[in-house]
């Protein structure tokens, strides 16, 4: 009788169903953990967890008289060596009377050899207050709206035109710029590509290299501050009707701008960094939030100038129309005592790029995140702060000492050998072990089989026993590639952040 039920037995220790379910092909790609697309299911204290950067420094203050404290809609690109900041400047000022915007919008351009440390060259394409000695690319006077929602990127189209290398879209209804070299820039043409949508915000687009085809995401209102989406193949026309983004398990609250990117070491997942708008009106915490006195004179313009908060959201997608969004926030408005808590602030740039460690010169890189402070505070300019989170370490499954267990779904592999993004304390860790569509452990590649591993990487290769030796083990699974098989994962005082197998 106890022969006769094992294998059921095993299947409910697997927690997932095989027979009959069609595995995921994940061949040799990078696979995160921030949806439930690989998750069968988690046992004993195995959770998915949102981490979030770490604040590093205030790397621009934007406080030239042709900027100001109503900077924003900023976008970060790694061009090579180059780090390419754009951003609006502009400047508001309040008072007990009215509300004015002191100056007209521009947008302004920024390098970096790093990432870390930024510089504005002095372009002198534009003037203003009588020199062109400034980092305007183009004004409000020449160009219209586009000065303030102007939002660039580089294409990765490998048949893009070399005088078409950066592509951006801007103003409302959305018109189509292209550049050579990211400077200097052009209108393709006067008529809009894009049409639906509310464009008051950041409107963006990249290259899906996966799909081979362009996509937007531009400020739509449905209940709300929400987002559209459309594709196009060639950019410059031919765009699909928008549609709604879906939203699982919700969409988290009112999305502001959406920032959303493929991400750069898994393509198949588009990551998004929306602002979240919450406007929870005139409570009794409300006179409790940084300046009060200025709050009041913000709330006689509206009064959701002086209630309503912005912060920074995380949601990610597969297809690019339906994302997971994490509904804590990403980045909170945090414990500051001036300049926080107020709707303005806490907008995240557009981009991920990749830095030098901020930790040690032998730690690995990570990725910064860039994020405006003190928006719209009389007499302050906008600061940029720059965050850092470690590669692929947005989600991680987590277990605490007392142990938890992953089970994949029924998945097949490519490659020889699996690596892991993973991080653990000393006398924690995490063993890997390879289940048949069957629920039976495979032969050699049990849990039992695999040394704890321990310690902090970003790229290790799981090994299984073959004898009793330390150095008796094998990396090899590439007999088993091509077959369906779990992936099951013990974790104690541990994340795992990414697998992928090589």
């Amino acid at each position: 009788m106890i022969r006769r039920w094992l294998p059921f037995v095993l299947l409910l220790f697997v927690g997932v169903p095989s027979f009959g379910a069609e595995p995921l092909g994940i061949g040799t790609r990078r696979e995160l953990f921030v949806d439930d697309y690989l998750i069968g299911s988690m046992e004993g204290g195995a959770r998915q967890v949102l981490h979030h950067p770490t604040p590093q420094g205030i790397v621009l203050t934007m406080d030239k008289p042709w900027e100001g404290n109503g900077c924003g809609y900023m976008t970060v690109i790694q061009d090579g060596e180059t780090y390419r900041l754009y951003y609006r400047g502009a400047n508001v000022s309040y008072t007990e009377t009215s509300y004015g915007i002191t100056h007209p919008q521009v947008y302004c351009y920024a390098e970096s050899p790093d990432g870390i440390h930024w510089t504005r060259p002095e372009l002198g394409m534009v003037e203003y207050d009588g020199s062109k000695k400034n980092n305007i690319l183009f004004s409000e006077k020449t160009w219209g709206n586009i000065a303030h929602n102007f939002s660039p990127f580089l294409d990765t189209n490998p048949r893009a035109a070399p005088e078409a290398r950066y592509k951006a879209l801007g103003g409302g209804p959305l018109k189509a710029l292209v550049s050579a070299d990211g400077v200097h820039w052009k209108i393709a043409s006067d008529k809009p590509v894009i049409t639906d949508g509310a464009f008051d915000s950041q409107n963006i687009a990249f290259f899906d290299t996966l799909r081979g085809e362009y996509r937007a995401y531009q400020r739509a209102f449905r209940k709300g501050r929400d987002i559209k989406t459309e594709t196009s193949p060639t950019f410059f026309d031919k765009w699909t009707d928008a549609h709604w983004l879906e939203y699982v398990p919700s969409r988290g609250g009112e999305l502001y701008t959406n920032q959303v990117t493929p991400y750069q070491r898994a393509p198949h997942i588009f990551l998004g960094f929306p602002t979240r708008y919450e406007d929870r009106g005139h409570t009794p915490s409300t006179k409790y939030l940084p300046q009060w006195e200025f709050r009041q004179l913000r709330m006689k313009k509206s009064k959701r100038e002086g209630t309503a908060v912005t912060e920074g959201l995380f949601m990610a997608s597969r297809d690019g129309r339906k994302f997971r969004v994490w509904e804590e926030a990403f980045i909170r408005p945090g414990p500051r005592a001036q300049n926080a808590w107020f709707y303005g602030d806490r907008y995240q740039a557009l981009n991920l790029v990749e830095t030098k460690s901020s930790l040690a010169p032998d730690a690995p890189p990570e990725f910064s995140i860039y994020s405006s402070e003190a928006g719209k505070q009389n007499g302050r300019a906008i600061e940029l702060r720059r965050y850092t989170i470690r590669l692929d370490g947005f989600v991680s499954i987590a277990a605490p000492m007392g142990g938890g267990t992953l089970t994949t779904k029924l998945l097949t592999f490519g490659g020889s050998k699996l690596t892991l993004n993973y991080s653990s304390s000393a006398r924690g860790g995490i063993r890997v072990g390879l289940v048949g569509a069957d629920g039976k452990p495979l032969e050699g590649y049990s849990l039992d089989d695999c040394p704890w591993i321990y310690g902090d990487s970003i790229e290790r290769v799981v090994e299984w026993k073959r004898g009793k030796g330390v150095d008796d083990v094998t990396t090899d699974v590439s007999s088993l590639a091509g077959k369906p098989v779990h992936i099951v994962v013990e974790l104690k005082d541990a994340d795992l952040y990414a697998l992928k197998f090589e």
